[in-house]
């Protein structure tokens, strides 16, 4: 049975394939091969860095996925790709040519609700410090990121937060009007 994935993309340094543009470009042929299939790409929208001051811009794009694979085994799949175009993984939060996060895989709450509420509550200071050995999902912060919900209103604004049950319409409409504005499709 097929499961439905949401991921966002993201880089802000040139990579073998070309600036950040041609990279995520170059980074969908990559990941619609094998058991991974793009159902739908957003627009791709221009993010100033975070933190502030801590790089270039960076550009970011959503993807709907469908595959076979478990949300673990695609996890996999998305860190050779970022390898193969020279992602390190030296710094957290740092610059980098391409990220590609998983961001909610159909209605998976993974490992489970109370790890997953321990991971959205961690102040942002051991945000920048920590990560976690396995996958959460949805990702713990993703309704605090205007880089990942603007591309993710172009291509599933209805999908709804299982633990929170907000659509992605909502959680964008509830950022502060000058994070909706900070991320500028291209």
């Amino acid at each position: 049975m097929s499961s439905f994935g949401l991921l966002a993309l993201g880089g802000n340094l040139s990579s073998q394939f070309g600036s950040p543009i041609q990279t995520l470009q170059e980074s969908l042929i990559y990941l619609n091969r094998n058991a991974v299939h793009i159902r739908a790409v957003s627009r791709f929208f221009q993010t100033p860095c975070f933190p502030a001051g801590a790089g270039p811009d960076f550009i970011n794009a959503a993807v709907r996925i469908e595959t076979d694979l478990t949300a673990s085994e695609v996890l996999t799949e998305l860190h050779k790709i970022e390898s193969a175009f020279g992602r390190e993984r030296l710094t957290r939060w740092g610059t980098r040519p391409l990220d590609i996060d998983l961001i909610g895989f159909d209605s998976l709450v993974q490992p489970n609700v109370t790890v997953w509420k321990r991971w959205r509550a961690l102040p942002e200071e051991q945000q920048a410090q920590e990560a976690p050995e396995e996958l959460i999902l949805p990702h713990p912060r993703l309704q605090d990121r205007a880089f990942v919900l603007a591309p993710l209103m172009d291509i599933a604004p209805g999908w709804r937060h299982p633990v929170t049950g907000r659509s992605v319409a909502q959680m964008f409409a509830d950022l502060p009007e000058f994070a909706q504005k900070e991320p500028q499709a291209l």
